[in-house]
């Protein structure tokens, strides 16, 4: 959904977060710190209990009936929200561009994933009244999924060059898979490998403070190799640059913590 599909449409006041597998599981910063700036917002925002997995990676892995199993399973969790963010883009792109090819969908079910957004495509289309401040320089990894499925580059773009003080650097092969590919790196690790150091390399040779994506699953690989072997690079998700940027005493103030509700 695009800037100028909401512009007339005020802000969704009860939002959802998706967490995704990999934000549950293993990286939870990007998470907690999309629900701090959709707080800033002035959203409420609501943690659903019984949320699991999108399917994404049993379809990846070739068991498209798994996969509409969790589907079925994630449309009736979240039905009920005025709209769902997620800090993972590879299962937003996975919900945009799957639902009709897994199931027929419903009129509903199709408003469902309409309304189902990126944590940077949320942000831009109803974040404007948010100051955002921060010192420093960040270049932008393209996931795969989000860039080629979802179509999704210029929101993340968007979003960071509203934040004062920032530099944004873009480097070469900015669109090129780091390796992570989910179950690809671990059935090819030798390949996976050798990508990782590649974007790392392109990453340093920008002069970034912090190479920045918007996937925590190539994040949690970048880092990994980067600790492990690559360049010294420093790994931050979106949401994590956004939040930090929030210029605490020029933005609305949150209603509270996010709450947990049951399934």
């Amino acid at each position: 959904m695009t800037e100028a599909d909401t512009s007339a449409r005020p802000r969704p006041a009860r939002v959802a977060l998706f967490t995704s597998c990999m934000g549950d599981l293993a990286a939870g910063g990007p998470a907690r710190a999309t629900v701090e700036v959709l707080e800033a917002m002035g959203c409420t925002v609501e943690l659903p209990r019984g949320q699991t997995c999108c399917g994404q990676p049993a379809l990846n892995s070739g068991y498209p009936a798994e996969a509409g199993a969790l589907l079925d399973r994630w449309l009736r969790i979240f039905a009920p929200y005025d709209a769902v963010v997620t800090p993972a883009g590879s299962c937003a792109a996975f919900l945009h561009h799957h639902l009709g090819r897994l199931r027929e969908p419903t009129p509903g079910q199709r408003a469902l994933i309409q309304r189902t957004y990126e944590f940077s495509q949320f942000v831009v289309a109803y974040g404007a009244g948010l100051r955002l401040r921060l010192r420093g320089s960040v270049t932008y990894h393209d996931s795969c999924h989000m860039a080629r499925t979802l179509g999704e580059r210029r929101a993340p773009r968007e979003l960071l060059a509203r934040i004062e003080e920032l530099k944004v650097r873009e480097m070469a092969g900015c669109d090129t898979c780091c390796g992570f590919g989910g179950t690809f790196a671990a059935k090819f690790p030798d390949v996976s490998v050798a990508m990782a150091d590649t974007k790392l390399g392109t990453a340093a040779a920008s002069g970034a403070d912090w190479l920045v994506s918007a996937d925590p699953g190539c994040l949690l690989h970048l880092s990994g190799r980067a600790r492990k072997a690559g360049p010294p690079v420093h790994t931050r998700h979106l949401a994590e640059i956004v939040r930090d940027a929030l210029v605490p005493a020029e933005v609305p103030a949150g209603p509270g913590a996010a709450t947990e509700v049951p399934a």
